[in-house]
C-alpha cells in the first residue's frame, strides 16, 4: 500500500474551487472518479456511491460552519451535528503549518487529525474511517449496544446516521489516492454554490447515476450471454 504523500511544509492548499457551469464541474467530479478508478473502484457502481458519503460530509461541515458564524453574528448560540475528531475539518480537510492557515471551530489548524493519522504511520487514515469515524456516525441513529434509535441524537444527527449507515467502510484502498481524492473534494466550497449552480450538481450526479444503470444493465447483459 503506497504511504500518503506528506503536505510540503508551508504549502498552502489549493483555493475553493469556482463552479461556474455544468461542463467544468463534471470536468472536475470526473477528475475526483478518474482517481477512485485506480483504487478498487473500477466502476460507477463503486465510485458513485464512495463519491456520494464523501461529499455529502465535505458539504455537511460547510454547512455547519456557515450556520455557525451565521448564529454567531446574530448572538445566538448552533449546537453542531459532529463535533471533533469526526467533522470533515478535522480529518479529511488538507493540513499546513504555514501562517494563516485556516482553523477549526475550536482553534486547531485544519487537518490536524489528518497529518496526526499519517504521522502515525501506514493504514491510519483507513484505521480511522473504517474503525472510529463510521460507527461513530452510524450511532447517530442506532445506538449499537440496544440497536434501538440513539435517544440521545437530534433528528438532524438521526439523518445524517441514517444516510451514512449505508456505508460499511471506505473503498478506496490506496492512502495515496485517498488523501488526493480529499484534497480535491475540499476545493469544493458551498460559499461558491448558490441555487442554479446546486441544480447544476445535481445535473451532473443524474449523469453518473445513469452511468450506474449503464454499468448494471451492461453487466446483466453480458450476465446472461455468460450463461
Amino acid at each position: 500500500m503506497a504511504r500518503p504523500k506528506k503536505p510540503p511544509a508551508g504549502k498552502a492548499p489549493k483555493p475553493p474551487k469556482a463552479i461556474a457551469s455544468t461542463q467544468s464541474l463534471s470536468a472536475f467530479v470526473k477528475s475526483i472518479c478518474d482517481v477512485m478508478r485506480r483504487s478498487n473502484c473500477a466502476s460507477a457502481l463503486q465510485y458513485v456511491p464512495e463519491l456520494t458519503w464523501i461529499l455529502f460530509l465535505r458539504i455537511l461541515d460547510a454547512q455547519e460552519a456557515r450556520d455557525a458564524e451565521q448564529a454567531e453574528a446574530l448572538g445566538g448560540e448552533f449546537s453542531p451535528a459532529l463535533r471533533s475528531p469526526y467533522r470533515w475539518q478535522d480529518w479529511a480537510a488538507p493540513w499546513s503549518d504555514k501562517p494563516g492557515h485556516p482553523k477549526t471551530s475550536d482553534g486547531k489548524v485544519q487537518g490536524w487529525k489528518r497529518q496526526a493519522l499519517f504521522a502515525a504511520g501506514d493504514g491510519k487514515l483507513f484505521e480511522f474511517i473504517n474503525k472510529e469515524l463510521l460507527p461513530h456516525l452510524h450511532a447517530l441513529d442506532m445506538d449499537p449496544r440496544t440497536h434501538l434509535p440513539n435517544p440521545a441524537a437530534t433528528p438532524k444527527q438521526r439523518i445524517i446516521g441514517r444516510i451514512m449507515t449505508a456505508v460499511e467502510r471506505v473503498r478506496v484502498d490506496d492512502e495515496a489516492n485517498l488523501g488526493d481524492i480529499l484534497d480535491r473534494v475540499h476545493e469544493i466550497n458551498i460559499d461558491h454554490v448558490d441555487d442554479t449552480h446546486f441544480f447544476t450538481l445535481s445535473q451532473v450526479y443524474e449523469d453518473l447515476l445513469l452511468k450506474m444503470g449503464e454499468k448494471n444493465s451492461d453487466g446483466g447483459s453480458s450476465s446472461r450471454r455468460a450463461r
